[in-house]
């Protein structure tokens, strides 16, 4: 039988409060992951939450999703008509 996967509360505080863990960005809150261990938030996933943010959207968030964008291309009626025919 499959387990089902839970998020850990911290059982070991100790990490998060030895200097490890760094504290959370601002562009984390909301984020399902955030732990508050002594008034201070960390992220129980990753160590240095700011770096994940350099490169765009930190592929932990639960509270961000990627933005898709949809490009319409025009085309040329009648050269797609000629397309569909086909020369053969």
């Amino acid at each position: 039988m499959a387990k089902a996967n839970k998020i850990k509360s911290p059982q070991n505080t100790e990490q998060y409060s030895s200097g490890l863990f760094n504290p959370v960005a601002e562009k984390c809150d909301g984020c399902d992951r955030i732990i508050e261990v002594d008034n201070s938030k960390y992220c129980q996933t990753y160590v240095l939450p700011e770096a994940k943010w350099k490169l765009g959207i930190c592929n932990f968030a639960t509270h961000v999703r990627p933005e898709i964008k949809v490009v319409k291309i025009k085309v040329n009626p009648l050269k797609a008509a000629k397309r569909a025919s086909g020369k053969g």
